[in-house]
């Protein structure tokens, strides 16, 4: 596992983006499903995403210089990092964060309302996406453009899928726990493989335009990796900017602002009467969800998966 990730110890208690701009009819268990676009191989959520804007997004997008990229495979901390950004951007000032929508602070440039944004926005622009590394941008490899790549134990990640595909009607409803556990191991899930997702933005862990850091380090020192975050992207902040992007950016400030909390979505496009969009934000609730049997399926699967990559993130060194 990562530097940080416990190994899965017993569990015994079996159980079970942002931007969703327009209703999809939400199918019960057992009844017809959502109808995902595909793009490459990989299924997309319908509601706003269309196979022009991926292929757009993916063949014709101009990646500019000085482009700053939040990626992240879904459920890995994509709103926290915007939050984290928008506010180092604006040098600490929350005003920004707490009046514009972090969807039109940071544009899903490859969704269909995201990349008309995206498109407009003048430079530097700070985007958001999803995306595996074989279908970003193509100009990206010709640019000087800045990657931060967030991620987190994979444990973590699908419950907190599991929980918002429950309230996003753009998703399918999950019909059990143990049935989307299964589609997360095999990439059968919207955004594919997880396995791939990591494996595949990890090649360029050793580039100058690249920067990763876990949801873990963030949660353990907030204020460090806030630091690190402004030193890749040559931000100078000083001690009371620092403070107040940590401040702000923190699980209780983000649950209390409706520009990134997802209140203002109507509840047939986010139902937070079935949870909310901010649901926990800890490291480890995945104990509270996996059996026995589930932990060890998953360790067995991911140490034969991820064999060899090394998690050690950017700005830490080996040891």
């Amino acid at each position: 596992m990562f530097p940080g990730w416990e190994s899965a110890p017993p569990c015994l208690s079996p159980s079970p983006v942002q931007g969703c701009r327009a209703a999809v009819p939400r199918p019960y268990p057992g009844t017809m499903s959502v109808h995902y676009v595909t793009y490459k191989g990989i299924k997309f959520p319908p509601a706003y995403n269309s196979e022009h804007s991926l292929s757009f997004a993916h063949n014709e997008f101009l990646v500019r210089d000085d482009d700053v990229f939040n990626v992240t495979y879904p459920k890995s901390g994509t709103v926290w990092m915007t939050e984290i950004l928008s506010l180092i951007r604006s040098r600490g000032h929350p005003s920004w964060s707490q009046t514009v929508l972090n969807s039109d602070r940071m544009p899903w440039f490859s969704t269909r309302l995201g990349l008309e944004a995206a498109l407009s926005y003048p430079s530097p622009r700070l985007l958001t996406c999803h995306l595996p590394r074989h279908i970003f941008p193509k100009s990206f490899s010709h640019s000087t453009a800045k990657v931060i790549y967030t991620l987190r134990d994979p444990r973590d990640v699908v419950v907190s899928y599991y929980y918002f595909s429950k309230m996003c009607s753009s998703y399918e409803d999950p019909m059990s726990f143990e049935q989307f556990l299964r589609d997360f191991l095999s990439g059968e899930l919207p955004h594919g493989s997880w396995f791939e997702h990591v494996q595949g933005w990890m090649e360029m862990k050793d580039q100058e335009n690249f920067f990763f850091i876990t949801y873990e380090e963030l949660k353990q020192d907030l204020q460090g990796s806030v630091r690190r975050i402004c030193q890749f992207l040559g931000q100078d902040l000083d001690d009371d900017a620092v403070s107040s992007v940590v401040r702000n950016a923190s699980f209780s400030a983000m649950r209390e602002n409706p520009m990134c909390s997802s209140v203002l979505l109507p509840a047939d496009i986010m139902d937070q009467t079935k949870g909310r969009f901010l649901r926990k934000g800890i490291c480890g609730d995945w104990k509270n969800h996996f059996t026995v049997a589930q932990s060890e399926t998953f360790d067995r699967i991911y140490q034969d998966r991820m064999r060899g990559l090394n998690m050690i993130s950017s700005g830490h060194p080996p040891g």
